[in-house]
């Protein structure tokens, strides 16, 4: 979609999560986001009210990313094709992919409510795999949430430090990037 088929909220919140993604939360006021959207201070105050309430839709903005992927799943898909759809997603999506980053590697109570919605997105996702049979009832079903996100956000956490070390590593014209895998042991 066009920015300018948007409507002006929707404008702001993608701007905000583009910006909020590039530089952190923190280091932008809601005047420059306005000013990128093409929008009044006034418009952003109106729509969202405080940074806060600009930052919660941003956060269901990118929680909407991962549950719109995870329902055009098919019904009967197996956990590892819902997660290279997500795996999917994060490479189509950069600013989601760097919002998640910041938000999830600076967990303050502030910023915990994404975490909050992913947590969440997932318990209904395990608790329907479970209900369907495709994924196992003997194991904790915390344990499966917490597998899951990990597995999934692992990677997408910890890709750019393989990426740095493997730069300074790899011989010349050399051998294949190493694939990070990232796993919990269900103690």
């Amino acid at each position: 979609m066009n920015d300018e088929d948007l409507t002006a909220k929707a404008r702001i919140r993608n701007t905000a999560l583009e910006l909020f993604a590039q530089h952190g939360e923190d280091r932008i006021a809601l005047r420059t986001i306005a000013a990128e959207a093409g929008a009044t201070l006034g418009l952003v105050q109106h729509h969202f009210k405080t940074k806060a309430g600009l930052r919660d839709a941003v956060d269901q903005l990118v929680a909407d990313h991962f549950a719109s992927t995870l329902a055009q799943a098919p019904a009967n898909a197996t956990v590892a094709v819902r997660d290279e759809a997500v795996r999917q997603m994060l490479r189509d999506n950069p600013p989601v992919v760097n919002y998640v980053r910041r938000a999830l590697l600076d967990p303050s109570a502030e910023r915990l409510h994404l975490l909050d919605v992913l947590v969440e997105l997932t318990q209904q996702e395990v608790s329907k795999l479970r209900t369907s049979g495709r994924a196992s009832v003997e194991r904790r079903e915390s344990a499966q949430v917490v597998t899951v996100l990990v597995r999934q956000m692992g990677e997408l956490l910890l890709q750019p430090m393989v990426d740095a070390i493997w730069e300074r590593v790899a011989t010349p014209g050399g051998e294949p990037k190493p694939r990070l895998r990232v796993s919990v042991d269900d103690a």
